[in-house]
């Protein structure tokens, strides 16, 4: 891989760390302790790979929110 390419793949993955960042931020959660986090994120993600109602039901409630977004 090519250093310019590397760079780029840096970027790109800095980026996506920062927009998951705001995602915690959008979600009222940026005070809560990282492993309350982390502990959440794990139990969705295992309950998503079981439920797809739940998938389904979540997803509902993210995109009213970004569809919120201007007020």
């Amino acid at each position: 891989m090519s250093r310019n390419a590397t760079s780029d793949a840096r970027k790109k993955d800095t980026r996506d760390k920062i927009e998951l960042g705001g995602l915690i931020v959008k979600a009222g959660l940026r005070f809560e302790r990282r492993a309350l986090l982390l502990g959440a994120l794990i139990d969705l993600r295992e309950r998503l790979t079981s439920d797809d109602n739940e998938r389904t039901r979540l997803t509902a409630i993210g995109a009213e929110a970004f569809g919120n977004e201007g007020d």
